[in-house]
């Protein structure tokens, strides 16, 4: 499911820094630490009729990460907002839009790995696009397991939302190969992770799992999902869970702010038999448009 350029995004206002810049003059510094190393922290934000969805939460993630990676000068959350207020009324986008939020250590003074030669603060990117859903929320998606182990905290803890996303290509590039929608990310010890670009969910007997925020992001859907099974008498549990559980299971779908809850029906050539009865992601998907509302900022 290659995304597509949207003739609608070809002059859009793009912020970078400070301000408001076209889109063919929104540019960083050869000496940005975007550049230099991938070292900034980034947010997916999604932009529905009723508003931004997770704003707070986003930002809450975006700010622990920054600070994990011990950023200085980081802008304040007023300053994000308005700048992403600023971003979207340029633009004239109000709902199906994603957001692309993204914070750099900044630019350094001359090139290198040392944080200290960046003496400039950080750098914000609010690239916002009229974009549809990554995944078709009807047909479903196909997945492959990959090989490449997602990272677990005694590497790189997932907790941090950085932007070095290379192991995750690396899955998705072998998703690519298989003629796949995406690639089931395994943890150091064997058990499933998450998918290259999203949370995993499944469902059997009627109970909903999903593995445990290890070696996985820490989504915001995820969250949201587990919260709605939680006050609808979803039983819900987080747990280890092998690849052959979720090749048995009655139900598998993915999460994410990009995809919202996408069914998966096949992994490793597997089909995901749906038994007649169970559809708690569509229970979950109608309890996510139900709180649609209370869930979204409007700046």
């Amino acid at each position: 499911m290659l995304q597509k350029f949207n003739p609608k995004n070809k002059n859009i206002q793009i912020w970078v820094g400070d301000k408001l810049y076209p889109r063919e003059e929104a540019k960083v510094s050869v000496f940005d630490s975007s550049v230099q190393g991938g070292d900034t922290v980034w947010e997916g934000l999604r932009v529905y009729k009723e508003g931004i969805l997770h704003l707070e939460q986003h930002l809450d993630r975006m700010y622990e990460s920054a600070k994990a990676l011990a950023f200085e000068h980081v802008p304040t959350r007023q300053f994000i907002k308005d700048a992403i207020k600023k971003t979207l009324e340029a633009n004239k986008m109000d709902e199906d839009v994603h957001i692309r939020l993204t914070l750099s250590r900044g630019e350094k003074v001359t090139s290198g790995m040392d944080p200290r030669l960046n003496q400039k603060g950080s750098c914000l990117i609010v690239l916002a696009e009229w974009k549809p859903l990554v995944y078709d929320n009807e047909s479903g998606i196909r997945v492959i397991t990959s090989t490449q182990r997602r990272n677990s905290p005694q590497f790189l803890d997932s907790k941090i939302h950085h932007s070095n996303l290379l192991n995750n290509i690396l899955a998705k590039i072998q998703a690519n190969f298989a003629g796949v929608d995406a690639a089931i990310m395994l943890d150091d010890r064997g058990f499933v992770a998450e998918l290259n670009d999203t949370n995993l969910f499944m469902v059997k007997n009627g109970i909903l799992y999903t593995p445990y925020a290890n070696a996985c992001l820490h989504g915001i859907t995820r969250g949201f999902v587990i919260e709605l099974a939680n006050n609808n008498g979803i039983p819900c549990h987080e747990k280890d869970l092998s690849l052959i559980e979720f090749y048995n299971a009655d139900e598998v779908f993915a999460t994410g702010t990009m995809g919202e809850l996408t069914p998966v029906v096949e992994i490793d050539g597997r089909k995901i038999e749906s038994v007649t009865g169970s559809d708690v992601r569509n229970q979950l998907s109608i309890f996510m448009f139900d709180n649609l509302k209370d869930r979204c900022e409007k700046l």
